[in-house]
């Protein structure tokens, strides 16, 4: 993993396997958190979308050489599974009760301080996007910046509330069907990657079929209900005073709610990107296009790219970057260097 010097070294088959295991105990029930690189660094927590677990969610953003030299040289990574999302885990009981959204993002809170972590910088996709945003209206002392991929802000349309509410029906009476795992690739990949009866799935959406297969149906449903029932944070946004990075596919069914989303918050501190030929999961389809505009959104908080990385710098072409992203006061270029560990 990577070190405190100028150059990082990655052990990419430690860092396939997402770093060391946690179980922390929290008042919501037992919760999955993988710590990938050194503890001492600033944290950066991730939360991933529906039926995903982080290893999927973020492994194509951190197998990319150069954004994995940025994040792992300057973060140690906390990944958070959303509950009975993690590799092998077990059905949860059906006399457990369904949490809500609220309840997601206040066992954030359990989680951070069983580290000892004080204010962390927070990346999450779709459901997670949600969840962190939420997190951050909530405990604001206790986020540094948001980095959101496809986020969702609003209350669920009718049209995603009814394909939500089939979805859940489906997951509860039938499991992980044919007809649950179309619908949930549909919201992650473009389709160009989808394929169709002339051109076949890519390697990518046939990985995540096959992870989808092994997703306890249940423990889906619940974190399904959960983001099924959120209610709209539009409102709360403009008071957000986090640093706020939006990336978003081009084909996203939530392009929408991004654009609304950053025409919600503060000018001075919300930027948002559009990456052309992807679709929700940006991190998966097109993580290279992630790395520059996280290279000056990170710059504002005095953290760089180690000097001695090997790969050439990815090109901008499958972006197009808003203009407030390049300003430096939007990005904060002089802020000090950020801290996250709580003294004790």
């Amino acid at each position: 993993m990577g070190d405190s010097s100028g150059s990082v070294s990655i052990d990419m088959e430690a860092l396939s396997l997402g770093g060391q295991e946690h179980l922390v105990e929290t008042t919501y029930g037992p919760v999955c958190v993988a710590v990938c690189g050194d503890p001492d660094k600033p944290a950066l927590i991730t939360y991933p979308d529906l039926a995903l677990n982080y290893m999927f969610c973020f492994q194509g953003l951190l197998f990319c050489p150069e954004a994995s030299s940025l994040l792992l040289h300057n973060f140690c990574i906390y990944h958070i599974s959303p509950l009975g999302h993690e590799l092998g885990a077990p059905v949860i009981s059906v006399d457990a009760p369904l949490l809500s959204a609220d309840d997601l993002a206040d066992q954030i809170v359990e989680v951070l301080n069983y580290f000892g972590l004080g204010a962390v910088m927070c990346m999450g996709v779709t459901a997670g996007a949600y969840i962190l945003t939420l997190f951050a209206m909530k405990y604001r002392q206790r986020v540094l910046g948001l980095i959101l991929v496809s986020p969702l802000c609003q209350a669920p349309s009718w049209s995603e509330w009814l394909c939500n509410k089939v979805m859940s029906n489906l997951l509860y009476y039938y499991g992980m069907c044919g007809v649950v795992k179309e619908l949930l690739l549909k919201r992650y990949f473009s389709k160009e990657v989808r394929g169709n009866a002339q051109v076949p799935e890519s390697d990518i959406v046939q990985e995540c079929r096959r992870l989808l297969c092994e997703r306890q149906s249940t423990n889906v449903w619940r974190f399904l209900e959960a983001i099924n029932g959120r209610v709209d944070l539009s409102e709360g946004l403009r008071k957000l005073q986090c640093r706020t990075l939006i990336f978003i596919g081009e084909s996203s069914a939530y392009h929408s709610e991004a654009v609304h989303m950053t025409t919600r918050l503060d000018r001075r501190y919300g930027a948002l990107v559009e990456v052309q030929g992807s679709g929700s999961l940006v991190t998966e389809e097109q993580p290279h296009a992630m790395v520059i505009p996280m290279e000056y959104f990170l710059m504002g908080y005095g953290l760089y790219r180690p000097t001695h990385s090997v790969s050439p710098r990815s090109p901008l072409s499958p972006t197009r970057i808003s203009p407030e992203l390049l300003s430096p006061e939007n990005m904060g270029l002089k802020l000090k260097p950020i801290k996250t560990r709580l003294s004790l």
